[in-house]
């Protein structure tokens, strides 16, 4: 919170020592530092010493003026906020078009809902997890949370204006509001706990509004009831004591729920992060009291330079760390330390020339002096000329990248190309495949169901596999089979659904209730072994007993999973828990096999998710299943298991 301008607010410096800790703890998170995985709690800080600054100003305002100048309180926000972001998508989108272009598709979409802050909900409409990210991450997608807080400074300051027109001249005003506060934000918090489910993605409830409102809530009710401009230094020793012990319980709440909690954590969606606001809410009514030592500590030099930098921190480290981390790159110390570095550095520039120069009113006085010289640039010397040459060549790149006047490389076509989104579905084929060609392998199997997520999206796909021969209809063909059903849907597991689509359990129940009876291919546990990780009570070792119910004695092999990456739900530790569960159900089960895809995948073919494959990666997939399949039902009518065992490489 930078020094007031106006005359009359106070400037407390503890606050913005406050917002310094909240913007590391989210760039901890950004950088998967594992002391900090709970690092994305700093955003719900800054929700709660929002709603407090945000409702003790109005209020201010009130108690001076009689009114709520709310024009003038938009204007303002207008001024504080829209310079940096406007700079900052220029940049990105300039960045994009130039060195990331199969970026730019997705980065349109964001880029406008930034402009009318609705990022959360255009985040939540698009499917795209905060969480899980298969592909690589769109540098705006942190932009959510200043669409929560923006949407909140239009909204609640005519819920105020309503609510103050309601108790006006009746007894104890204050208390009223903050109760009718407090009563809005538990219903927010009871939104966020009905609608939160063990094991499916959490992105709709920790992005949305309506379940983030009572962290904002919370603080303005705080706000009511412990107005800043009536809070004196002189008070007893014995309250100095309650209110730096308020003040160190909130700051100890804060930082264990950050350190032991992590996004998955069922706990933060079921009060976790009420506590988090109210923890919160002790420290920022403890910094704002001049009588208070923690307000004193909190504002120390460093951290309040930090705090009042924090707006541009934080628009600016999550693009940096997104952009100049490789594709295939692992977490470095040093290169960490450099896009920190980098951020603060940029975060300076932008504080020192836009952010304060243009709350002081810089853009009036430059539209002053550019009339006077009559729009000459050169009359204003190179101290303008050049930047503004500089900020016209970033703008028109990012105007051509935007309105598509550059060519977008196309997903298959890149040297890395991104996946099928994860929420599409391809529709299943049900065609008959083509001619079965001749060759050494040969399986029994004349009828297929495929199964698949978004792993074996591209084994379908003309965008991934332009030559027919290639997709996985003709490499089953090649070995024999004369009937495929194809079932493949992004996102898909086991017991989870996504956008409506059946899982796979569902799809198995309703082929064998049409009556088929053949081999199956189940390209299925990415997604179910990350759901387990994010606290579905369904196990691995269940899960595959389910399907397993379903096919009874029919043939059926699974392809087992891998990952580049490293941690989270997607990490080949996941993997390797969902192959173990695949090995062990094999030996119940004597139609079963297991194609060690795990063994076979080369990392060349992944593409930078980790996940999913480039177009050379799906050719192989396609091939090496269709082989497997021989391997594992040869022709001749033989079902015995071979020698090897279950599994087939």
């Amino acid at each position: 919170m930078p020094e007031p301008i106006q005359s009359g607010q106070r400037y407390m410096p503890g606050l913005d020592g406050l917002r310094a800790l909240a913007v590391l703890a989210v760039i901890a998170y950004h950088l998967h530092l594992g002391w900090a995985p709970g690092g994305m709690l700093g955003v719900g800080v800054f929700f709660t010493l929002s709603g407090y600054l945000i409702t003790d100003l109005l209020l201010g305002q009130h108690e001076t003026t009689g009114t709520l100048q709310l024009a003038d309180f938009w204007r303002r926000r207008a001024r504080r906020l829209l310079p940096a972001l406007s700079v900052l998508l220029a940049v990105v989108a300039a960045w994009v078009t130039l060195l990331d272009r199969p970026q730019l598709s997705a980065l349109r979409g964001v880029v406008v809902a930034a402009v009318g802050y609705v990022t959360n909900w255009w985040l939540i409409a698009q499917h795209s997890s905060y969480f899980a990210q298969f592909g690589p991450p769109s540098p705006l997608g942190h932009l959510w949370s200043l669409a929560v807080e923006e949407q909140f400074y239009l909204v609640w300051p005519w819920l105020l204006w309503l609510g103050l027109r309601w108790t006006r001249g009746r007894p104890g005003t204050r208390s009223r509001l903050a109760a009718a506060t407090a009563l809005l934000a538990a219903l927010s918090a009871i939104e966020m706990a009905t609608l939160y489910r063990p094991g499916y993605d959490p992105t709709r409830i920790y992005d949305g509004s309506d379940t983030r409102a009572f962290a904002l809530l919370i603080g303005a009710a705080l706000a009511f009831v412990w107005p800043s401009r009536h809070l004196r230094g002189g008070i007893t020793r014995g309250a100095r004591r309650i209110l730096d012990g308020a003040g160190v319980t909130g700051l100890a709440v804060i930082v264990g729920l950050i350190c032991c909690t992590n996004e998955y954590s069922a706990f933060l969606y079921r009060g976790g992060m009420v506590l988090l606001s109210v923890a919160t809410a002790l420290v920022v009514g403890t910094a704002a009291s001049p009588a208070s030592r923690i307000g004193r500590a909190l504002g120390w030099g460093p951290l309040r330079w930090l705090g009042v930098r924090s707006y541009g921190i934080y628009l600016w480290h999550y693009p940096i760390i997104v952009l100049t981390t490789p594709a295939s790159g692992r977490d470095t110390l040093a290169r960490g330390a450099l896009q920190v570095a980098a951020s603060i550095g940029v975060a300076e520039l932008s504080w020192r020339y836009i952010e304060e120069p243009v709350r002081r009113g810089a853009i009036g006085r430059c539209l002053t002096r550019a009339r006077a010289a009559r729009w000459d640039l050169r009359a204003a010397g190179r101290r303008v000329w050049i930047p503004a040459a500089g900020a016209g060549v970033v703008c028109v790149l990012a105007g051509a990248g935007l309105t598509g006047a550059v060519p977008v490389k196309s997903a298959a076509a890149s040297s890395s190309p991104h996946p099928v989104p994860s929420g599409t579905r391809a529709a299943p084929h049900r065609a008959s495949a083509p001619a079965a060609a001749s060759g050494p392998a040969r399986s029994s199997c004349r009828s297929v169901v495929h199964i698949g997520d978004s792993t074996s999206d591209g084994l379908i796909s003309p965008d991934y596999l332009p030559d027919p021969r290639q997709r996985i209809a003709a490499q089953y063909a090649q070995v024999g089979v004369t009937r495929l059903i194809t079932e493949i849907s992004g996102g898909r597991s086991i017991v989870e659904t996504i956008d409506g689509q059946p899982n796979a359990y569902t799809v198995a129940q309703q082929l064998v209730a049409d009556g088929y009876r053949g081999c199956w291919v189940l390209a299925l546990g990415t997604n179910d072994t990350a759901d387990v990780y994010v606290g579905s009570t369904v196990s691995q070792a269940a899960r595959i007993q389910r399907m397993m119910s379903v096919i009874g004695n029919q043939p059926v092999m699974w392809v087992n999973v891998r990952s580049l990456l490293t941690s989270g739900p997607y990490a080949e530790s996941q993997m390797q828990l969902w192959n173990s569960a695949l090995l062990q159900a094999c030996a119940r089960y004597p139609d079963m096999r297991v194609y060690n895809w795990a063994a076979d995948a080369q990392s060349s073919w992944f593409i930078a998710d980790g996940i999913h494959y480039t177009s050379a990666g799906y050719a192989a997939r396609a091939h090496l299943i269709a082989q497997a399949l021989a391997a594992a039902f040869p022709a001749g009518g033989k079902r015995a298991r071979p020698r090897s065992g279950c599994l087939i490489s």
